[in-house]
């Protein structure tokens, strides 16, 4: 299903059949710094069991190049957790991550969500122009995070024995 066609340069699409894997595993591994340790299974399960799989064509000089990518976690009913989201240097200030997030935020799947989340350190301007904002209620959020080796860090409730187990 092609979501945006914008001229002849550019196509997003859902169709999972139209991802270079290897390249966006690729792109992510190499420039993506909380990507560093992934490995190729871990790439492969997390697009299988993805609810969204966005991918971002250019389609210019008579041949499709995936140009770009996003990812959405989701039970598509209530929450939706967006992710692996970006767009190759050489197809950025062409105004493709914004139709990217267009095209995420207005697929029929993931409409009357109560909740949509991303976790962001640079690009928090162009989200907020989709309605992201950071959380209200924070403190009320909790995380079991696993460093890039694969080991609970010491602030993690793993960390703490549950009550008569130690």
């Amino acid at each position: 299903m092609t979501l945006t066609d914008s001229g002849p340069a550019l196509r997003i699409s859902c169709d999972r059949d139209l991802l270079d894997e290897p390249f966006v595993y690729e792109y992510l591994h190499r420039n993506m710094y909380w990507a560093k340790s992934l490995t190729w299974d871990q790439f492969q399960r997390s697009l299988d069991h993805s609810a969204l799989l966005f991918g971002v064509y250019d389609l210019s000089g008579g041949y499709r190049r995936q140009a770009g990518f996003a990812r959405v976690v989701s039970d598509l009913a209530t929450f939706a957790y967006l992710t692996d989201v970006f767009i190759t240097e050489e197809s950025r200030g062409l105004g493709w991550s914004k139709q990217l997030l267009q095209a995420v935020m207005a697929h029929p799947q993931l409409q009357g969500l109560r909740r949509f989340l991303l976790v962001t350190e640079d690009s928090a301007g162009l989200y907020a122009k989709f309605g992201f904002r950071p959380l209200e209620d924070a403190g009320h959020w909790m995380q079991v995070f696993h460093d890039p080796g694969g080991h609970a860090a010491a602030s993690d409730a793993s960390a703490v024995p549950l009550p008569g187990t130690g």
